[in-house]
C-alpha cells in the first residue's frame, strides 16, 4: 500500500482483496499519512520559527532569539539571509522539499549570524554545534554546483571546512 502525488493528483495504491470499507480506511490512513509527510517537507511560516527556536536551545545556549523567521521566494543566490539588527531570519523557498537536517543546518547558521554577525573563526566554531554541519554543507555545495550557481567566497569560510554555502 502507498501513495504519490502526480501533478495535483494523488496516485493511491492498494491491494485488489480489500473490501471497500477496508479500502476506504486505507484511503483515508494513506491520505493523512501523505499529508503529514508533505507538512514536515514543507513546514510554514510558523513551524520554520518553531524549529529555529528549538535548534537555538539545542545547540546555541538558547542565546538566539530570532524576531521572525520565514521563508522567501526572491533570494536565488543564498540559501538564507539574517539581519542582526532586527533579528529577522528568512531562508529561500528553493529549500523546501529538502532534507530536514539541510534546512535545520541552514536554520543554525543564520541564527549564529544573531550572536556573531561575519563568518570568523568564533562563527564557525559556533555553527560546528550542529552536528550534520559538514554534511548539510557538502548537499546544499552539491544542489549549487548542479545548479550552476556562485560558491562562497573563500574569505567567508574556515580553513577546516569546504566552501559552497553562501549565508
Amino acid at each position: 500500500m502507498s501513495a504519490y502525488r502526480d501533478g495535483d493528483k494523488v496516485i493511491v495504491m492498494l491491494p485488489s482483496r480489500l473490501s471497500k470499507a477496508e479500502e476506504e480506511q486505507w484511503i483515508t490512513t494513506i491520505l493523512e499519512r501523505l499529508a503529514e509527510r508533505e507538512r514536515r517537507r514543507r513546514p510554514s511560516d510558523a513551524d520554520l520559527e518553531a524549529r529555529a527556536r528549538e535548534l537555538s536551545r539545542r545547540y546555541l545556549g538558547g542565546r538566539a532569539e530570532p524576531a521572525s523567521v520565514r521563508w522567501v521566494a526572491n533570494q536565488r543566490t543564498r540559501w538564507g539571509s539574517c539581519t542582526p539588527d532586527d533579528a529577522t531570519i528568512r531562508l529561500s523557498t528553493r529549500l523546501r522539499g529538502m532534507p530536514s537536517w539541510v534546512v535545520d543546518y541552514v536554520l543554525v547558521h543564520e541564527l549564529a549570524h544573531l550572536l556573531i554577525p561575519g563568518h570568523g573563526a568564533d562563527f564557525w566554531a559556533l555553527v560546528g554545534h550542529y552536528p550534520k554541519t559538514e554534511r548539510a554543507r557538502g548537499y546544499l555545495e552539491g544542489v549549487a554546483a548542479a545548479e550552476h550557481l556562485p560558491l562562497a567566497d573563500e574569505d567567508d569560510l574556515p580553513d577546516d571546512l569546504t566552501h559552497g554555502v553562501a549565508g
